[in-house]
């Protein structure tokens, strides 16, 4: 039997389906989409989405209705899975199931077949499959307890319906059949907007969902005339609808936006917990008693409303110049835009309806007007020797310019591209499009040697700020009979401060930009000075007399440093000299004991020469005049080392309040 699904299928309720009405699209990655029309009396509006923006469309979505009515609610497809889905049913239609195994879970239902010119009814009792042999088929039988009280067989292959007598049944293998019928388009969603109106009513429904980004793309032209920026914007329909004469905007600037999960289901964890009376009551068994256990430690117990005005369209066609090529001329489009400010965004709007089909792309004119600009070549070292033909570009359109590419041309010629951030009004840009063969700069670096500009001291340690000059020297070289303005960008480089009479035009966060006037055949050096500045710390207690003389005797210092350096200066002579008379009375008694050694061991050997005793006297009176003097030498000593120690500690007093 092939038909019996037709009986389970439950008329929907109507829906109307709104068209869209107006698209703004943004730079981060959404649009904003308005759908309107009329709703029948009893119908429902229907919104088909993809999975993947549901959770931006749950966001944002707002609904309007004008009629009377309210919105009750809305409701939409839910996210839960397919399988969770069917589990829920108190029966199963698998892929595979015959029509017996699917009415043999539906044992006790009642329903009605269709058996030739009969109508049957009855309960079920089971289904089941006969498995054939030879040339007989296999047979699905339907066993059935009739009213009669007889049970019969039927052959469901030779029935022409079936129909569940049970209304809740028969719905839910209508919402089974929906269910499964759903996930065959895993991408589409359906969401219903209910009213309580009872008559016709017009209804508005925006929202928010992802959009590929629009794109902008500008042609500068220079004419005899006023230069002429023409902008395009580049918008793309991904949609599975035309956007049928919509009110189309394309915004500049970057909102915050995300993603946040409002579509998919969630669950929370919850502990069971059940009434005490609702258990039997356990018998207790207590334990005997213990001493008590020690505290356990704390660480053991611690467990928007958006939409846009039109604009009376302009259209923009200059007289083109005779005298030009034909290669690019001001396009004769129409440029029917309005932009305004919407905070930090920018919007233009099509004073026209758009129409852009699914699945494809439109290039809409959203700017044409005359903008101040000037020809120039840029500089950068280290890119080559000649510089690049560039522009600088001043939006005095009175509007935000989207970021794009440029193509530039000259005198209706194709002179090289070029890339825009986005420029808002009054501000300008600098664009390169091309290299300038007919001007070439080379550099040199002249570096002076540096020199101490200030020594400053805290507790003990010297910094000595050092400065150097060093000259950049751009020469040029301008081969065209032509005068060229140049601008040489110099790298801004830490601790490096301009000197000297050149100024710089303007200073972006990394250069300086310096403008050079250039003469026809003309060769021309242009010097751009800087001083580099530098420290270095040093510990004056490892510094000699000497070396803080080598610091004193620059003009660097001031008066106050100059007098504690004196101080410490004379401090440390004075260390040295006691250090110095020290080691000289411990080189003199070291001499000393040296030669009493000797005299010791002539004493020893003449003392066993007979008649050597006078000259063994005349030693023994000699070491105990050394003696003498090796006492005073040790006292002298001991007082040197003594008065370097007293005078370390002085030291290092001055040391430490050594400030200036």
């Amino acid at each position: 039997m092939r038909n019996w699904i037709a009986a389970l299928w439950i008329p929907a309720l109507a829906a109307a389906e709104l068209p869209v009405k107006e698209v703004i699209l943004f730079k981060h990655g959404v649009g904003f989409f308005s759908r309107a029309g009329e709703v029948k009396a009893g119908e429902s509006v229907r919104l088909d989405f993809k999975a993947d923006d549901m959770n931006d469309v749950l966001k944002s979505l707002t609904v309007n209705e004008k009629g009377g009515g309210k919105i009750t609610g809305i409701r939409y497809d839910s996210a839960v899975p397919l399988g969770q889905k069917l589990g829920e049913f108190p029966f199963q239609i698998g892929e595979r199931f015959s029509m017996s195994a699917v009415l043999d879970q539906m044992k006790g239902a009642r329903v009605e077949i269709k058996y030739g010119n009969d109508t049957i009814p009855g309960q079920i009792v089971s289904g089941r499959e006969t498995p054939g042999s030879g040339s007989t088929p296999a047979k699905e039988q339907l066993i059935l307890l009739l009213d009669t009280g007889d049970i019969r067989v039927y052959d469901l292959g030779a029935t022409n319906g079936i129909r569940f007598l049970d209304p809740v049944l028969q719905r839910q293998f209508g919402d089974y059949l929906r269910a499964v019928a759903q996930s065959r388009s895993k991408d589409k969603r359906s969401l219903f907007v209910e009213s309580t109106a009872t008559g016709a009513r017009s209804l508005v429904a925006s929202y928010m969902m992802p959009s590929p980004v629009w794109k902008s793309s500008y042609r500068l032209a220079f004419t005899q005339a006023e230069p002429t920026l023409e902008g395009w914007a580049i918008v793309d329909n991904t949609t599975d609808e035309d956007w049928n004469n919509v009110n189309l905007a394309v915004v500049s600037g970057r909102p915050i936006s995300f993603i946040s999960n409002l579509y998919e289901p969630k669950y929370r964890d919850r502990p069971v917990v059940e009434l005490a009376e609702n258990e039997a009551v356990r018998p207790v068994v207590y334990d005997a008693a213990m001493p008590a256990p020690p505290p356990a430690p704390l660480a053991a117990l611690a467990g928007g409303a958006m939409g846009g005005v039109g604009a009376a369209a302009r259209k923009f066609s200059p007289p083109r110049q005779a005298e030009e090529s034909a290669a690019f001329a001001e396009s004769t489009v129409s440029v029917a835009t309005s932009g305004r400010e919407l905070g930090d965004l920018f919007e233009y709007r099509f004073s026209t309806p758009v129409t852009v089909k699914k699945s494809e792309s439109a290039m809409l004119p959203f700017l044409q007007q005359k903008v101040s600009s000037r020809k120039l070549l840029i500089f950068q070292d280290g890119k080559g020797l000649n510089p690049l033909s560039a522009a600088e570009i001043t939006n005095s359109t009175g509007k935000t310019l989207d970021g794009g590419p440029i193509t530039v041309y000259e005198t209706g010629t194709y002179a090289g591209e070029a890339l825009m951030e986005t420029l808002k009004a009054g501000d300008k840009r600098l664009i390169s499009y091309a290299v300038d063969l007919g001007t070439r700069v080379t550099t040199n670096i002249r570096s002076g040697a540096a020199n101490i500009q200030q020594v400053t001291a805290n507790r003990g340690v010297l910094t000595v700020r050092y400065v150097r000059q060093e000259d950049k020297v751009y020469s040029i070289q301008n081969v065209d009979a032509k005068a060229k303005t140049l601008v040489i960008e110099h790298p801004l480089r830490t601790n490096f401060k301009l000197i000297g009479s050149a100024k710089p035009a303007e200073t972006t966060p990394n250069a300086h930009r310096f403008e050079v006037k250039l003469a026809p055949n003309a060769k021309e050096e242009f010097t751009v000075q800087e001083e580099y500045v530098y420290s270095q710390t040093v510990g004056v207690s490892s510094m000699t007399p000497e070396g803080i003389q080598f610091y004193l005797s620059g003009r660097s210092i001031s008066d106050t440093g100059r007098k504690q350096l004196d101080a410490i200066a004379a401090k440390k002579a004075e260390i040295a000299a006691a250090e110095a008379a020290a080691r000289q009375s411990e080189a003199e008694l070291n001499d000393l004991a040296g030669d009493q050694d000797r005299l010791r061991k002539n004493i020893e050997s003449l003392s066993r020469v007979n008649g050597q005793n006078d000259q063994v006297q005349t030693y023994s009176r000699q070491l105990a005049s050394q003696e003498s003097t090796m006492a005073k030498l040790r006292d002298a000593a001991r007082e040197q080392r003594r008065k370097k120690a007293a005078l370390d500690t002085e030291l290092l007093a001055m040391l430490d309040k050594l400030n200036f």
